[in-house]
């Protein structure tokens, strides 16, 4: 009788832990749960603790997180011949729980296999030169291309950012000794107009001092006063035949010439 009473007991309490353990689910903060019922969505239910009729229902956690994804590298040729190898990352986040559940069997992967076809053609119609200038517009236009492919999966893609770009040895090279003559280039220009403006600042001296002989010949005594600094110079002192004239008109009359 005691057997019995104790089965009599136990059956039903295992009976009712076991239906508790089926019905019992708990979601957390970043997920949602899509319940389905006898294999028909009822909804989607979450965060928190809720009751599911065993058997009858099924749930289905969605993690609603921004997920970062790898796009896997590839060689790619771009709008004017030139072979490529670039990779990129994307950001998504599932907004309509059931859409990803129901429209499509693995979301992340479709996502993903959607990216890696729309960055093959991206780059494909795109010069080389845009691909490395133009970064920022390439990156928003593949963000609006992959995110209208995935809206009607409830994915939403938030960000598309290229991460390298390849380049051939050769095209490097090429690049190299393309921005060194860039650079050559424009040396020879500034240094082309230093030259100009220095003669034009020359001729404008120029004329100043053949407008005013004192000044001329107060520059020839600055030029005479550096040379004479240094010790081991020969100065030669050139003196204007005017000064001569005036030191002959100081000179008193000889006793000769009276």
């Amino acid at each position: 009788m005691e057997l019995e009473t104790i089965l009599a007991i136990a059956v039903p309490i295992a009976l009712i832990a076991l239906i508790l353990a089926y019905s019992i689910r708990i979601v957390k903060e970043y997920e949602k749960g899509v319940i389905f019922r006898l294999g028909r969505v009822v909804g989607a239910r979450g965060p928190g603790l809720f009751f599911i009729i065993p058997v009858v229902e099924q749930m289905v956690k969605v993690n609603l997180q921004v997920v970062t994804m790898d796009i896997p590298p590839q060689d790619v040729i771009t709008r004017d011949n030139v072979t490529i190898r670039v990779n990129a990352v994307t950001y998504f986040r599932v907004e309509e729980p059931i859409n990803a559940i129901v429209n499509v069997q693995n979301y992340g992967y479709a996502t993903q296999q959607v990216a890696q076809t729309t960055l093959r053609n991206i780059v494909g119609r795109t010069s080389l030169d845009d691909l490395l200038t133009e970064r920022e517009q390439v990156n928003a236009e593949l963000q609006q291309i992959i995110d209208q492919q995935t809206n009607p999966w409830g994915v939403k893609v938030t960000i598309v950012e290229l991460k390298d770009v390849e380049l051939p040895e050769s095209m490097r090279r090429a690049m190299a000794s393309q921005a060194e003559a860039e650079r050559d280039r424009r040396a020879r220009v500034i240094h082309a107009l230093g030259e100009q403006e220095a003669a034009a600042k020359l001729t404008e001296a120029a004329a100043e001092l053949e407008r005013h002989p004192a000044a001329m010949q107060l520059r020839l005594l600055g030029t005479m006063s550096d040379v004479a600094a240094e010790k081991n110079s020969t100065l030669i002192f050139p003196l204007p035949v005017e000064m001569l004239r005036f030191f002959e008109s100081m000179t008193p009359p000889s006793a000769e010439a009276r």
